[in-house]
């Protein structure tokens, strides 16, 4: 017990040193990432007040915060008397390592930079990607997260999406309604057309330019089949779709215009009995 009482008076000197080092090293820790979630923060309304989209401006938050916190670590390691150069060699070996074995979260990573860079979507546009269809929310570092129209949450990998097709029903300010009416054989060809076209005339929300099509497309089994082509505002794809397809259905009863089921006729031959 005396000789460690002993050792602790002759490094006294040495340990207060230490524990100054380790308390000021937890400090500059603690200070450091609240800085680093400052500065993101910062750097994410400042790109959102010039009107920069705010996927994009919440990728560069997140790449920000990463790198400021990766350098007040360095710098807390430092300051307890860890080789930096050192750690930044082993820590660059580690990461090679690593990287090998993380590679789908690298590809996401190099992903998330490129949708950034040509920015295919933007936050609140409706795209289908990587498999899902949904408002874009908001690009991280890995992943991108979509608001499915049934309101479900759905984070998509970022590599996912550019290996992929990618849709994206807002980029462009209209949209075409393609819609197939069938009716029947016996119906008045030039009657149907004529409606159709009255129909499409009247609705406010068909655009004039460009302008519809309605025509004949197919001799099917049962119907004969109309095309109805009109364009639209993209933001009145849906309403005006539903509308139209009551409305059409409804015109065609009071014209008298049948729509037919799917039919099939059956022929039935009765084999005569072979006589004895």
């Amino acid at each position: 017990m005396e000789a460690i009482t002993k050792w602790f008076e002759d490094n006294q000197d040495l340990l207060i040193s230490y524990a100054i080092s380790l308390v000021t090293a937890i400090l500059i820790l603690w200070i450091g990432f609240k800085i680093a979630r400052l500065v993101s923060s910062s750097l994410n309304k400042a790109m959102i007040k010039k009107s920069i989209d705010p996927a994009v401006s919440s990728f560069a938050s997140s790449l920000t915060h990463a790198l400021v916190a990766a350098a007040v670590i360095i710098a807390a390691l430092s300051h307890v008397g860890v080789q930096t150069a050192t750690f930044v060699a082993i820590l660059g070996a580690a990461g090679l390592a690593i990287g090998l074995s993380l590679q789908g979260s690298l590809s996401n990573f190099a992903s998330g930079i490129l949708i950034t860079v040509f920015r295919p979507f933007k936050a609140g546009d409706f795209v289908e990607a990587g498999g899902v269809a949904g408002v874009v929310k908001e690009i991280q570092i890995f992943s991108t997260t979509l608001t499915t129209p049934d309101n479900k949450f759905v984070v998509v990998p970022n590599a996912r999406i550019t290996g992929d097709a990618i849709t994206n029903y807002s980029r462009h300010d209209t949209r075409r309604l393609d819609m197939v009416i069938g009716v029947s054989y016996s119906a008045d060809l030039q009657q149907t057309e004529e409606l159709l076209k009255r129909i499409l005339d009247e609705h406010p929300n068909v655009l004039e330019t460009p302008a519809y099509t309605v025509g004949v497309s197919e001799l099917a089994d049962s119907s004969v089949n109309f095309v109805v082509r009109p364009w639209v505002n993209t933001s009145e794809f849906w309403p005006t779709k539903f509308a139209l397809t009551k409305q059409i259905k409804q015109e065609l009863d009071k014209a008298g215009i049948g729509i037919p089921f799917p039919q099939m006729d059956i022929h039935v031959h009765k084999a005569e009995a072979d006589s004895e």
